[in-house]
Order: structure tokens, then sequence, then C-alpha cells
């Protein structure tokens, strides 16, 4: 998105001076939507687990935003956390890796929504991973889940050996598909593989 967000991504009210000295010098990006649906969020003020980073629940607000951005295909929402996703890991030093999507679901949505979510913040990612089934884990029941058998490969072994490797989904929920994802690069030769989401569901 090359021009600049004039209005709520969520609501289409007019943003009133998103951009001041403070963003600036934090070399923050400016907001993309207004304080009123900034606030219908809940973010996560305790982390659970200390090999997962995630930002926000999985409330109300949140529900509607997911139905948006992946289930109608609405791909500038992709900007709507622009600024709490910036400030997370604009100084990240590790090798980022999105959790890829099957071939089979991309065609059908069209876009990778985390691969969308990095690159609106201009946060450089690789692929270093296939998805080798379509099954979807939102599908599942927990046990289901954790039964589940492993989901990815790793394309060329050789780029991801001894890199610290921070993976990077849209929701986490058992962390079943983190901890496949993590088993392949470590199996592969990854030194430390770590995960970050948006939302913990």
């Amino acid at each position: 998105m090359n021009k600049p967000i004039t209005h709520c991504l969520l609501c289409e009210r007019e943003l009133q001076g998103n951009v001041g000295w403070k963003e600036l010098l934090k070399k923050s990006l400016p907001k993309t939507i207004c304080h009123r649906c900034e606030q219908r969020f809940e973010k996560v003020e305790e982390q659970t687990n200390p090999n997962i980073t995630t930002l926000f629940h999985y409330n109300d607000a949140m529900k509607d935003y997911v139905h948006r951005y992946k289930f109608l295909h609405d791909v500038v929402l992709a900007h709507v956390f622009n600024t709490a996703l910036h400030e997370h890991l604009k100084s990240e030093r590790r090798l980022i890796i999105p959790i890829p999507m099957h071939e089979e679901s991309l065609k059908i949505r069209s876009f990778a929504q985390v691969d969308e979510l990095l690159k609106a913040v201009h946060i450089p990612f690789q692929h270093h991973l296939t998805k080798q089934t379509d099954e979807q884990q939102s599908k599942k029941t927990r046990a289901q889940r954790l039964e589940t058998v492993q989901l990815f490969s790793v394309n060329n072994p050789s780029l991801i050996k001894h890199k610290d490797i921070l993976l990077i989904d849209d929701i986490y929920t058992t962390g079943t598909t983190l901890q496949h994802a993590k088993n392949a690069l470590l199996e592969a030769g990854a030194n430390t593989v770590t995960g970050f989401a948006l939302i913990h569901s």
C-alpha cells in the first residue's frame, strides 16, 4: 500500500493526526485504525509460553477481523496491526520464517495471510518450509490436532543449518502447527527455533 492511510481500515472514520513527534522519534509506522477500533482489541499482558510470543487475544473484535481478512479475502486488512507488529519485529536479527499455506489452500485464498502481515510492516522473511497437507487445523478438535502427523518439510536444510529462527504465524491455539514447524527445522539442523503469533486463541 503506497498511498497514506487517512481513514480507519475497519470503520472508515477519518484518522486524526496519526503521525506525531513521538512516532517519528520511535520510527514507528503510522496508525491504520482509529482509537475506538484499537480499544476493541485485547492485548496479551502476560505470556504463558516462554517459547512463543503472542500479541492479542481472540476476542469478538479479533474474530470479526480474522473473518474479514482471511475468509472475505480483504487483503488490505494486513495493515491493521502495522504499529504493533513493527514495534515487536523491527529489531529482530533471527531468520524469520512464516508458517506457509498448502498450495491448494493458497489457490483458494489467493494470498498468504502471514506473508502479507510481514510485507505490510516491511519485515524481511524467507520461506524454508513446505506444508505437506491441506487439512485445516482450525477445523480439528484439540485432541485431533495433538495427534496430527508431521505437517511440514524443510525445502533445503543447508540454508537453515546452525541458524537461529523465529517462526511467524497469525493464530496460536494449541501450538501444534508451530511445534511441527519447529521440530522439522531443528531436525534439519537449525540452532534455535522460537515462535511468534499475532493472535492467541
